[in-house]
């Protein structure tokens, strides 16, 4: 007889707020995180999302018995142990997403489903230079990735934001060029990373990336970088988070086609 898959851990809010306008910091605490693998910010996780109004013991019967609750891929942008605290940022795109709903009525209390987290996207740093890239969606895994670089790392970081006040204060390596964009409508495709990346000089020695965002702009950056740069897939971190027009579910399906 198959061993019963484990449940997920149920994290509970301690805080959320807009850390800028289209961003919202949530952060957890409680016994829920007690045991979670460590120096894993920049992994992706699974947040399992309670209904409007449905209580705790309620969504514990679901994860239990059904009907799963729905899913989403986030990033683990801070995790302080020490402190007993997890953040994970979410885009405010409205209440037409639910996880976008969710955090914005996220307080002190709430809950939702946790599992994982993975590992790190980026596991050794080994490059004479780095080029990182995200949109709104990418941001904690980038950001986390250049807190962890060395102090010596070299390379460009390109941020694709929706507002200039979206921009963000994140600790990076001084060598690393911090590049902020403005792209006011994210259901419109955006070229700009990659004509960026495109134009600038292509540095000598071993390159590594840590690139993420939207499905059709990050595909043109993949094949920039492994066709015509013929980067080792080793080197690079290059994944599409999401897709203009697609729900979670679909995208993934998406993913998996192309790649098969």
């Amino acid at each position: 007889m198959a061993a019963k898959k484990p449940l997920p851990r149920i994290l509970t809010v301690k805080s959320a707020w807009h850390l800028t306008p289209n961003m919202i910091r949530v952060t957890f605490s409680g016994d829920g995180l007690e045991g979670l693998p460590e120096g894993r910010a920049s992994a992706n996780c699974k947040l399992m999302l309670p209904e409007p109004g449905e209580s705790r013991p309620a969504f514990l019967r679901r994860l239990e018995e059904g009907p799963a609750p729905v899913r989403r891929t986030y990033t683990v942008r801070h995790h302080r142990p020490d402190a007993g605290e997890l953040d994970i940022d979410f885009v405010d795109h409205g209440d037409a997403g639910p996880a976008s709903a969710w955090a914005r009525q996220a307080a002190a209390g709430a809950f939702l489903g946790f599992a994982g987290p993975g590992p790190v996207k980026v596991k050794e740093f080994v490059a004479d230079y780095y080029v990182l890239a995200a949109d709104m969606s990418a941001i904690p895994v980038v950001a986390a990735t250049l807190e962890a670089m060395p102090a010596d790392a070299r390379g460009l970081a390109l941020f694709e934001i929706t507002a200039p006040e979206d921009r963000q204060d994140l600790v990076a390596p001084p060598g690393i060029d911090l590049r902020w964009y403005i792209h006011a409508t994210p259901s419109v495709t955006s070229s700009r990373m990659i004509d960026e990346i495109r134009a600038m000089p292509w540095p000598d020695g071993r390159v590594q990336t840590c690139i993420a965002g939207e499905h059709e702009a990050i595909r043109a950056i993949r094949d920039f970088l492994l066709t015509e740069k013929r980067l080792p897939r080793e080197d690079t971190y290059i994944s599409g988070y999401w897709k203009i027009g697609l729900v979670e579910e679909e995208h993934q399906d998406l993913k998996r086609t192309e790649a098969a």
